[in-house]
């Protein structure tokens, strides 16, 4: 007997209502978009930014969702560790840093939207905070206040921190330079936003405190290094795009990319002889485009 393959459902970002893949579309949409790729195609970059926002962005209420559900497969053992004052305090911090929404009307996160697209794009004046610039970044639309619904402030901080600390690996994962690249890339905003995401739900971010191993090494980085977070999330960019070549990947395949990504992270992060960042096998990525 032959069995019908089922469809996979995504929550949307911009509802907590799920969203089908519509494989009979996506065959028709291939069919009639067999034209020469360019990078420089803002609406298709709109487009591909879209996808990827309704697939795994979803509302910063539904932490527990898609990757919690699959990682629960691997039957990581949940404990209670106790906490040193300092890493408690540390924890906090991080905490409240995610419970901070994006606001366009704050000066100070206007501020950093145009400071991330000065370190992008140097050489180019940026017309407005609302401008069909930003889809060159990889953003949804020309504002790209609207994508930040799914992870608040802390995901622009986490490129900006990127941008600031590894402007080569930045600037070579934006602008797709390396390896023999699809013909439909991710956008790389989008996928920014997606990895601040699985960051926070991988590490157990959301609870008191974390219960599972990755989570549970991760604060004992964090005490060494308070910016162990960010630079995680520079370290997880890398990884993605490392799957993403060796998969040879295209943005249908993002979120197969994202979920392998997770498990190799959590797998470092399980190392018995880890204390420092430097200690992760794959903190050498940040280094090999310097």
């Amino acid at each position: 007997m032959r069995l019908r393959k089922r469809k996979r459902c995504f929550p949307s970002c911009s509802s907590l209502h799920k969203v089908d893949e519509d494989e009979p579309y996506w065959r028709q949409r291939k069919e009639d978009e067999e034209l020469e790729w360019s990078h420089n195609s803002t609406h298709l970059i709109s487009h591909l930014a879209q996808c990827l926002t309704n697939a795994m962005v979803g509302s910063r209420s539904w932490i527990g969702g898609f990757f919690h559900r699959s990682s629960a497969k691997r039957n990581h053992k949940f404990v209670d560790h106790p906490l040193s004052p300092l890493q408690e305090q540390r924890l906090q911090r991080l905490q409240e840093r995610l419970q901070v929404p994006f606001d366009e009307t704050r000066p100070d996160h206007q501020e950093a939207l145009r400071a991330l697209w000065q370190c992008a794009f140097p050489d180019v004046a940026l017309k407005g905070l609302i401008s069909d610039q930003w889809k060159d970044m990889g953003w949804q639309g020309p504002n790209p206040s609207t994508d930040f619904r799914g992870c608040g402030f802390i995901s622009l901080e986490n490129l900006l921190f990127f941008a600031r600390t590894y402007p080569a690996s930045f600037q070579r994962l934006l602008f797709k330079q390396g390896g023999h690249r699809a013909t439909w890339e991710y956008p790389f905003a989008v996928a920014g936003i997606n990895v601040s995401f699985m960051l926070i739900q991988m590490l157990d971010l959301c609870s008191v405190k974390p219960r599972c191993l990755p989570g549970i090494n991760f604060v004992k980085l964090l005490e060494e290094d308070e910016e162990a977070y960010d630079v995680l999330y520079c370290i997880a960019f890398e990884m993605m795009d490392a799957q993403w070549l060796a998969m040879h990947a295209s943005y249908m395949n993002f979120n197969d990319v994202l979920q392998a990504t997770r498990v190799q992270l959590e797998k470092e992060l399980c190392l018995e002889d880890l204390h420092r960042m430097k200690d992760l096998p794959s903190y050498n990525l940040l280094y090999h485009w310097q």
